[in-house]
């Protein structure tokens, strides 16, 4: 079944399978979502009176059974049947009969793609924040309970000036404070309906948008119907650059630690249940986790330019082009969240070294790390910075130079004022601007699951 098939239409069975693609395979994400669109658009055509009483009794029974069946794994896409759209509307017409063949009035394909998409896009965006706080949450604590336990800092991968773990895990926390806001863009951009725009011109039915745009919990509508259209793709793009800004986080860290894991750095360690061996060499503890959330961060790195090139220079208008998006982003949360998730419970149980510095190897081989310490005590007693450089400088040169170990950072953001509460209180207000519970109170209403 398809829903642009006329009696006297046959497609190749080749084109069919073609232009299909993955459709089948991915749409069933978006099965609970065109149930919910269904919904909506069927209250609203019972508001202008395209249904009747009584048929939108009967659809509204029959799509929340669907969007149950949906929920208990019940739900399949039949064989020969086009997509979800499809399968929704065959079912109801099984049930309904006729009245089930109302329910595509006033809308396109078109838009009950990007309604769907739209819904699911914003769903998985809520859980992709969340779990972004919750790995936030685990770096605000991992640093306060190391803030006094110092680490080498490094530039150009050479010793460079004093660090702490305090410091390193706060600085990807605030990281992931500020990809924060990059999801919560991206989540207002998604938050907006599209429904109504039918084939991208509008409909002559006297369609009730801002009543979809209630019942399915949206911030607004696009306005415009060419633009709801032409937002398939832009959506999407926008969504990818918040996904590869929450990566390039992500795989940093997980940079740093196969470093910090390496016995020739030996600064971090994890137990032996979240490393793996090797098959010949019996002493290895390989970071495997870390190494595959690097590959898979640097795979999301590439997927805003995968989706502008699909869409690049293409006119007004809907095109089948955009389908190939679904195979895009799809993976992309899944994998995303994984990445978060597996972070989140090994960094539960990272073991730091405390005693870096203060071992014999750590005096020795971190004995310049505190140079700046002292150029910066000799321009405090009234020395030009640039003296108490050279000077430094010759004594490391000569072999005199005496390293003072005592840190005195305590400006914001440094060793000893990591600003903890600051960082915690910008990630609690961007996280408050999500409208999570509203939305999840007018699906459930929607749902009929109250």
């Amino acid at each position: 079944m398809k829903l642009w098939s006329k009696s006297s239409t046959r497609t190749d069975e080749a084109v069919e399978r073609f232009t299909v693609g993955r459709d089948r395979e991915l749409d069933h994400a978006l099965a609970e979502y065109d149930v919910a669109g269904s919904l909506a658009h069927g209250a609203m055509l019972h508001s202008i009176n395209l249904l009747t009483s009584d048929e939108w009794r009967g659809l509204q029974r029959e799509l929340r059974n669907i969007g149950r069946e949906v929920r208990a794994g019940k739900f399949q896409i039949e064989d020969g049947i086009e997509d979800v759209h499809s399968e929704v509307e065959l079912l109801l017409t099984r049930r309904l009969g006729d009245t089930g063949k109302k329910i595509h009035s006033g809308r396109s394909r078109n838009d009950q793609v990007a309604l769907d998409c739209k819904l699911f896009f914003r769903e998985e965006l809520r859980r992709i924040a969340q779990s972004t706080e919750a790995f936030f949450n685990r770096l605000i604590s991992l640093a306060d309970s190391h803030k006094n336990a110092l680490l080498p800092g490094y530039t150009h991968l050479q010793i460079a000036m004093p660090s702490s773990f305090g410091l390193w895990f706060s600085a990807y926390a605030e990281s992931l404070a500020d990809d924060m806001i990059m999801l919560l863009a991206a989540y207002r951009i998604t938050n907006k309906n599209p429904l109504g725009s039918a084939a991208g011109y509008g409909s002559s039915f006297p369609l009730n948008r801002r009543m979809t745009t209630e019942l399915l919990g949206f911030d607004d509508l696009n306005y415009n119907v060419i633009y709801a259209q032409m937002g398939r793709g832009k959506t999407e793009r926008i969504i990818a650059q918040a996904l590869s800004s929450l990566a390039a986080t992500l795989g940093k860290m997980a940079m740093d630690i196969t470093l910090f894991m390496s016995q020739n750095f030996g600064f971090v360690s994890f137990p032996d249940d979240l490393t793996t061996g090797s098959s010949i060499m019996p002493h290895k503890k390989n970071p495997d986790v870390f190494e595959l959330i690097r590959a898979r961060c640097n795979r999301l790195l590439a997927l805003p330019n995968e989706i502008t090139l699909l869409t690049a220079n293409l006119p007004s208008g809907y095109h089948r082009d955009a389908q190939l998006l679904k195979e895009a982003i799809f993976p992309a949360f899944e994998s995303m969240k994984e990445c978060l998730e597996i972070a989140e419970f090994a960094l539960g149980q990272i073991a730091v070294r405390t005693d870096i510095l203060d071992d014999e190897r750590g005096k020795a081989l971190y004995a310049y790390l505190f140079s700046v310490e002292v150029v910066n005590e000799y321009a405090l007693q009234g020395m030009p910075f640039r003296d108490a450089y050279k000077r430094v400088g010759e004594d490391i040169a000569t072999g005199n130079f005496v390293p003072s170990r005592e840190i005195k950072h305590t400006h914001e953001g440094s060793i000893g004022n990591l600003c903890l509460e600051e960082i915690t209180a910008t990630m609690q207000r961007t996280i408050s601007e999500f409208p999570f519970e509203r939305v999840e109170q007018a699906m459930k209403n929607l749902m009929g699951d109250e």
